[in-house]
């Protein structure tokens, strides 16, 4: 593992946001969804590709709180612009495991 100091954690920003609506994706390389999430008034809404097909249907999604990191540059993902990397555990058999708060919080919350 690579380490790295703390002046390069600090130029990561996580938010929560709330996912408004996961549609399927099937252009994608992976099985994948798009997400739109409300990051709140400050960030607004922001889109991303996200590999979480097995474990999470459509409709479990919307309306969950997520964390992502939301400062990284655009990437396009089979000519989709994937504004927000949405953050999750790796499990046993390579499914994503989402990350979220354990309480509601604002849409937009910075996680320090």
């Amino acid at each position: 593992m690579k380490e790295i100091d703390w002046n390069d954690f600090e130029k990561i920003e996580m938010r929560v946001g709330t996912i408004i609506s996961a549609e399927d994706f099937p252009e994608a390389r992976n099985p994948a969804y798009k997400l739109t999430i409300d990051f709140g008034e400050e960030l607004g809404e922001k889109r991303s590709s996200a590999q979480i097909t097995r474990r999470y249907t459509r409709e479990e999604l919307s309306g969950r709180q997520i964390i992502a990191v939301v400062n990284f540059p655009v990437k396009r993902i089979a000519g989709f612009k994937s504004e927000c990397l949405v953050l999750g555990v790796l499990g046993d058999n390579k499914d994503v495991v989402l990350l979220s708060p354990d309480q509601k919080m604002p849409n937009g919350s910075v996680i320090a």
